[in-house]
C-alpha cells in the first residue's frame, strides 16, 4: 500500500520503464566511433547493420554482490538489492591556457575518434567495483566538456597552448627531442653509405637533416597544422630513395658517385613535393580524405616498417657480440623498466634509444680498448682485397663491425659548417623517378593524416578542421621542397613517432617544440656534431633501426583502435593487405634473378635493384622502371589494396572507423578550437578567401 506522505517518492517497479528514461551509456565502440543512439537505450549494432533487441532490465537481488566480492551495504539491502547512487561527479576544471581563468564544464563521455558520445556522464552499473587507476597507461584518457569539446587531459603536463616559462620549456623540449633521436639521424646513415658516400658526407649530411628538420619544423607549428609535430627525413622516403641509389644506369659510374646520385634524388624530391603541396593548397586533400580511414592508415603504416626486415638482423648479424646487446637493451628499458620513474620522469621509457646507444658504445669501447676485436699480423685499414694470409681473411669482417675507431668522422668533420642550398650541385630531374617519388609523397600523407588525428586528440581542444588538415600537408609539400634544395637524401614530413613521443613524455606545448627546434638548427651548425653522430657504428645503427622499425609497425596497427577492430570485414582487409604487401613485392623483387645470379649490390639491397629485371619488360624503358618499382615497394600495394576494399566493401561509419574532424563553422564559433589552429599574426585574414586551407 502506497504511503500517504507527498514527500516521499514511490519506489518504481522493475516494469514498465520511466516514461522520461535517459540513454544508457555507450558501449566501448560507441565511444570510439561517435555512434549516437537516437533513440532511449543503448543500440547494439550486429555485422548486418541490423537493431539486437534489448535486453529486459534484470530484477534486482538482495543477495551478496558477488561481482565485487562483498555482501551489499545494508541500506542497498534494504531497498531491494539497488546500490546507493553514488553522488554526482564535479564539474570539470579547465584552465584556459592563454587567459589564466578557469571555467567549469559538466561530464560527457567522449569518444576515440574525437566526438562526443553524450552529454550524460556514463553511470558504473550496479555491483561492478570502480577500476582502480594505479598506473600511469601511454595512451591518455580524455573528459569533455557539456558543449561537445574535448578538455584538458588530466595526464598531460603541458598542452598545445601552455607557456610554463623557459625553463620547464627548455627541459622538455630537450628530451621530447633526445627521445625522437633514432627517428632523425639513423636515415642519412643508411642512405649515404650506400650512395657512395665517405665519412665526412655522411657527417655533412647528418648536419644538414638537423638544420633542415629544425627549420621545417618551426614552419608547421607556425603555419602549417600547428600541432607539436617534428618535421625530419620519413621512414616513409626510405625504401624509394634506396630504389633510386640502386637503379642500374647508376651501376659502374666512375668519379664521386655520392654527389650525381645525390643530384637524381633532389631532382624527384622536389618535384614530388610540388606535386605534395599542390595537393594541399588546393583543397584536393579534403577530397582524399573521404577514402582515408583507420583501416587504410593501419597496413599502409605498418607495411613501411615490416619492409626493411632484409636489412635489420642481417645487418646486426655481422657483429653479434654488439647489435644482440643493444637490441636487449633497447627491450629491457622500453618494456621492463618503463615504469620505473626518476623525478617524476620516466627515463628509461622516454630515453630508451640514446641510452641503449650510449651503453653498448661505451661496452664496445671497451672491448676495442682492450684488444677483444683485435687480431696479431691483421690491420683493419688494409683494402680486404690486399689481404693475403688467412688468418686475418677469416678475422676481418668482425674486425671491421665490431670495432669502434675504424670511423675517421669525427675526426674530419670541421668545428663550424653551415648548410646551404645546392650544396652538392644542381639538381637533376628525370621524368621516371620524380613520378615514383609522387606516389610516395601520397602514401607519406596519408601517414600524416593519422599522425595528425592522434596528435590532436591528446594535445589539442578538438581535431583539426579538414582545411587545416589539407594546410598541414601542403606546408609539408613546401617543406620537403626545402629538403630538395639542402639536399637530405630524402623528403620532410611529420615523422609518425610523434605520436609515441607526445603519449610518453606528456608534453604537448608548441612553444617546446619550437624550442627544441632553434637548438636543433644551432646544432647543425656544429659540423663535429654531424661528425659524432656518423661516427656511430653500423651494427648499433642496424640494432636500433629494428628496435624502430617494429616500433614503426605497432604504431601504424594502432589506428585500428578507432574502429571495430574485433569486425571480420576490418580484419580481412588489413590481414589481405598486410600479406599481399609482402608477397606481391617479393615476387617482383624475385623475378628473373636465378640462384647463381652474381648481384652488383650486398645481398640486404637485392630487393631495391628489381628495375632492372623486374617482369614489366614493354617497349618503354621509363615506364617499366616506374611499374617495377612501384609494385615492388611494400607500402604502396598496402595502401593500394586496404584503399579499395575499405571504400568499396559495405560497412558502417561506426564499423570502419571514420575518423572524425571538426566542422569548420563549429570551429569558428569556439574560441578554443580557433586559437589552436589559428594561423599567427593575423595571416589568416589575408587567406580568408581560400577556405579549403583554413579554419
Amino acid at each position: 500500500m502506497a504511503s500517504s506522505d507527498p514527500t516521499k517518492k514511490p519506489r518504481p517497479g522493475p516494469w514498465p520503464p520511466a516514461p522520461e528514461s535517459k540513454p544508457m551509456p555507450p558501449s566501448s565502440w560507441a565511444k570510439r566511433t561517435g555512434f549516437r543512439p537516437k533513440f532511449s537505450g543503448e543500440t547494439n549494432a550486429t555485422d548486418s547493420g541490423q537493431i539486437a533487441v534489448q535486453p529486459k532490465p534484470r530484477v534486482p537481488d538482495s543477495g551478496p554482490d558477488l561481482e565485487a566480492g562483498r555482501a551489499l551495504p545494508a541500506a542497498a539491502a534494504a531497498n531491494g538489492g539497488d546500490k546507493v547512487p553514488p553522488p554526482p561527479p564535479p564539474p570539470v576544471k579547465r584552465r584556459e591556457s592563454d587567459g589564466g581563468g578557469t571555467k567549469s564544464y559538466g561530464a560527457a563521455a567522449p569518444s576515440a575518434n574525437g566526438q562526443v558520445t553524450g552529454a550524460e556522464p556514463p553511470v558504473p552499473p550496479p555491483g561492478r567495483r570502480a577500476v582502480r587507476n594505479e598506473e600511469v597507461v601511454d595512451v591518455l584518457p580524455q573528459t569533455v566538456d557539456d558543449d561537445g569539446f574535448v578538455s584538458r587531459h588530466a595526464n598531460m603536463k603541458y598542452e598545445l597552448r601552455d607557456k610554463p616559462g623557459l625553463v620547464p620549456i627548455g627541459l622538455y623540449g630537450f628530451q621530447h627531442y633526445i627521445s625522437m633521436l633514432g627517428s632523425l639521424v639513423l636515415v642519412p646513415l643508411i642512405i649515404v653509405p650506400a650512395m657512395g658516400g665517405n665519412n665526412e658526407d655522411t657527417s655533412n649530411v647528418v648536419s644538414t637533416v638537423l638544420f633542415v628538420s629544425g627549420m621545417t619544423t618551426l614552419l608547421h607549428t607556425s603555419f602549417g597544422s600547428r600541432l607539436p609535430l617534428i618535421q625530419g627525413p620519413s621512414f616513409v622516403y626510405l625504401a624509394p630513395a634506396l630504389a633510386i641509389i640502386n637503379s642500374p644506369e647508376f651501376v659502374g659510374l666512375n668519379g664521386n658517385n655520392f654527389k650525381h646520385i645525390m643530384k637524381e634524388l633532389q631532382g624527384a624530391i622536389i618535384i614530388s613535393s610540388v606535386f605534395q603541396a599542390i595537393l594541399g593548397y588546393s583543397g584536393l586533400m579534403t577530397l582524399l580524405l573521404r577514402l582515408i580511414n583507420p583501416v587504410v592508415v593501419a597496413p599502409t603504416i605498418a607495411a613501411v616498417g615490416l619492409s626493411f626486415y632484409s636489412y635489420g638482423f642481417p645487418r646486426v648479424g655481422t657483429c653479434l657480440e654488439i647489435g644482440v646487446v643493444q637490441i636487449l637493451l633497447v627491450i629491457i628499458f622500453s618494456l621492463y623498466l618503463r615504469k620505473i620513474s626518476i623525478f617524476g620522469h620516466r627515463v628509461f621509457l622516454i630515453y630508451t634509444v640514446p641510452l641503449g646507444l650510449a651503453i653498448t658504445w661505451a661496452a664496445a669501447f671497451l672491448l676495442t680498448e682492450a684488444g677483444a676485436f683485435s687480431y696479431k699480423g691483421c690491420d683493419v685499414n688494409v683494402p680486404a682485397s690486399n689481404i693475403i694470409s688467412d688468418h686475418c681473411k677469416k678475422h676481418i669482417s668482425m674486425m671491421k663491425h665490431c670495432r669502434v675507431d675504424t670511423s675517421q668522422a669525427l675526426k674530419s668533420s670541421p668545428w663550424f659548417r653551415f648548410p646551404y642550398p645546392l650544396q652538392w650541385g644542381t639538381p637533376v630531374f628525370h621524368w621516371k623517378m620524380a613520378l615514383v617519388m609522387c606516389v610516395v609523397s601520397l602514401i607519406s600523407s596519408v601517414d600524416s593524416v593519422g599522425s595528425y588525428h592522434a596528435s590532436s586528440l591528446l594535445v589539442a581542444s578538438r581535431p583539426p578542421t579538414p582545411g587545416v588538415l589539407s594546410r598541414g600537408i601542403g606546408l609539408e609539400g613546401l617543406s620537403s621542397v626545402l629538403a630538395g634544395l639542402w639536399g637530405t637524401g630524402t623528403g620532410s614530413t611529420t615523422l609518425t613517432e610523434n605520436v609515441h613521443t607526445i603519449a610518453v613524455t606528456k608534453m604537448g606545448s608548441r612553444r617546446a617544440v619550437e624550442l627544441g627546434a632553434c637548438v636543433l638548427i644551432v646544432l647543425s651548425l656544429i659540423g663535429k656534431v654531424g661528425g659524432f653522430i656518423a661516427s656511430v657504428p653500423e651494427v648499433m645503427v642496424a640494432a636500433l633501426l629494428c628496435f624502430m622499425w617494429a616500433m614503426l609497425t605497432a604504431l601504424g596497427l594502432s589506428n585500428l583502435r578507432y574502429s571495430e577492430a574485433g569486425s571480420s570485414r576490418n580484419i580481412i582487409i588489413v590481414g589481405l593487405s598486410l600479406f599481399f604487401s609482402l608477397s606481391i613485392p617479393a615476387y617482383f623483387q624475385q623475378y628473373g634473378i636465378s640462384p647463381n645470379s652474381n648481384l652488383s649490390v650486398p645481398s640486404y639491397f637485392q630487393p631495391y635493384i628489381v628495375a632492372s629485371h623486374g617482369p614489366f619488360r614493354t617497349n618503354y624503358g621509363g615506364l617499366n622502371y616506374v611499374m617495377n618499382t612501384l609494385l615492388s615497394l611494400h607500402m604502396v600495394i598496402a595502401f593500394l589494396i586496404a584503399v579499395v576494399l575499405d571504400n568499396t566493401v559495405p560497412g558502417s561509419q561506426q564499423e570502419r572507423g571514420v575518423y572524425v574532424w571538426s566542422e569548420p563553422e563549429a570551429a569558428k564559433r569556439e574560441p578554443a578550437v580557433a586559437k589552436d589552429y589559428e594561423l599567427p599574426f593575423r595571416v589568416g585574414r589575408v587567406f580568408r578567401w581560400a577556405k579549403w586551407v583554413g579554419l
